[in-house]
């Protein structure tokens, strides 16, 4: 098969399930992606499938056909310039998550003598890796732990991690269990920064979401119950109390219906300055809070 003809199927196909541009978005990643092949390569017409490639091919086009998504599919996703891999055991990274890296690393970057600090970091449910990765990327100074409940989730963060030599501590810990802080903060506290992008959807708001999302992401990773949507921010903020340093940073991600509510538990649980940022479509999206 021509390529540029498998190429025009695939986008097709995908018309049938998402809008035509994004369609052609995922067709051209995967393209690039699995097979290494642009659609504005030189003498791009007269390059066809070697059979391996096309079983390949039908193989992802039925895949995508369902509605999967294509990071899935190839094994791999973009994150604040790199590429990370991912599988159904963790989340796909989303650009507001980039946003919050973005947040933090210029919020390090405005401390005095920065680079001088041994700067503590602690990645809260760290799914993939990726922002405990950018995080050391960008800070290489610092020592950073990522913690997740998820064996699945750290065997790919360290993946991930190891590919870009990076020296990362992944922990397995489950956060909401309060019997495992003491330890943990008796190892590892004091921190200057605790990040987390934790479970934030309430259950109500499936009747919204994409199917791809709902049926193929880690539903542990996306959703917490109607009546107490706060619970992973409540309990990390208590954790964060034992382990922050003074002027310790907290950063959450959050759920864009929930910027007032995050606002009030961080001067509940007695953070100072709390800060609430919009992300690109002006939604309520990260915070920013002192410890004492």
């Amino acid at each position: 098969m021509n390529i540029i003809t498998a190429f025009n199927e695939l986008i097709a196909a995908l018309t049938r399930i998402y809008p035509s541009r994004e369609a052609r978005i995922m067709a051209t990643y995967v393209f690039e992606d699995v097979f290494g092949w642009r659609s504005q390569e030189p003498n791009a017409s007269a390059l066809t499938f070697t059979p391996t490639q096309l079983a390949t091919f039908q193989i992802i086009q039925q895949r995508l056909g369902t509605g999967e998504p294509w990071q899935y599919v190839t094994g791999k996703a973009d994150f604040y310039g790199i590429q990370l891999q991912v599988d159904k055991n963790v989340l796909i990274p989303r650009p507001e998550t980039e946003e919050l890296v973005y947040g933090i690393i210029q919020t390090i970057k405005k401390i005095p003598n920065w680079q001088q600090k041994n700067w503590q970091i602690l990645d809260i449910g760290t799914g993939s890796g990726c922002i405990a990765i950018i995080i050391k990327k960008e800070i290489p100074n610092a020592k950073v732990l990522a913690i997740d409940i998820s064996e699945g989730a750290l065997q790919l963060a360290q993946q991930n991690a190891a590919a870009f030599n990076l020296a990362i501590d992944f922990i397995k810990m489950d956060i909401l269990d309060r019997a495992h802080w003491k330890d943990f903060a008796s190892q590892y506290a004091p921190l200057d920064i605790i990040v987390s992008n934790p479970p934030y959807i309430p259950h109500h708001e499936k009747a919204v979401m994409r199917h791809n999302v709902l049926a193929f992401e880690p539903q542990e990773a996306l959703f917490v119950d109607n009546d107490d949507p706060l619970i992973f921010y409540d309990a990390i903020a208590d954790f964060a109390q034992m382990c922050l340093s003074t002027n310790g940073l907290l950063f959450f991600e959050i759920n864009e219906h929930l910027g007032k509510a995050m606002t009030q538990l961080h001067h509940q649980k007695g953070f100072s300055n709390c800060q609430l940022h919009q992300d690109m479509s002006g939604k309520d999206r990260w915070t920013v809070a002192w410890s004492h």
